[in-house]
């Protein structure tokens, strides 16, 4: 094997980890996603009440979620929010999937093309009014509300249980919900 071709291997076996590890779709250790889930409910707006801030979410308040089911039986995502640093508000249209049974509430959603994250409801109540939502690991956790506010009942109790899984809670964003021209809001 000559240098050039062991190289192109190698650069071959590293886009192929990448792949592997940037569409894996898995959920931290302790975490447990919902069952006797019904997608059916759960479609609709979500606003985001708290969320550990990354990079695709920087700068940005007044941040909802809206899920609809495509004809494959697949939900939509289209996120939005507002950037209060350049002043717009800006969308990320994407999917997801199940990753087993419908009746979990364990999906993987993408973004970007073929890359999948997890996407994992590890609390809901049974009006479907409230989520917590657990990423692929410890770096990734949503508070959800069907409302621009949470009680302080719901708060506590997603608090304890996120806690319970392992995630350090004082690392939550708290985010503003304070505008109503959302030009994305169906």
């Amino acid at each position: 094997m000559t240098i050039h071709s062991f190289f192109r291997f190698g650069l071959l076996l590293s886009v192929i980890g990448s792949f592997v590890a940037c569409s894996s779709s898995v959920m931290p250790d302790k975490a447990v996603p919902v069952t006797d889930f019904e997608v059916d409910h759960y479609l609709g707006t979500w606003y985001e009440i708290a969320r550990f801030d990354f990079r695709f979410e920087k700068d940005l308040d007044n941040t909802s979620a809206q899920y609809r089911l495509d004809k494959e039986g697949n939900v939509e995502v289209l996120n939005s929010g507002y950037n209060y640093v350049k002043k717009e508000w800006t969308k990320a249209d994407g999917k997801a999937k199940f990753r087993g049974s419908k009746q979990t509430a364990a999906l993987k959603v993408s973004f970007f093309g073929p890359f999948y994250s997890g996407y994992n409801v590890i609390a809901l109540d049974e009006d479907y009014k409230y989520a917590l939502v657990a990423g692929k690991n410890l770096d990734y956790l949503w508070i959800l509300s069907r409302e621009k506010s949470l009680p302080e009942d719901i708060k506590t109790k997603y608090l304890e249980i996120a806690k319970e899984v392992g995630y350090d809670t004082s690392r939550l964003l708290w985010v503003k919900q304070d505008k109503d021209d959302n030009p994305y809001l169906k």
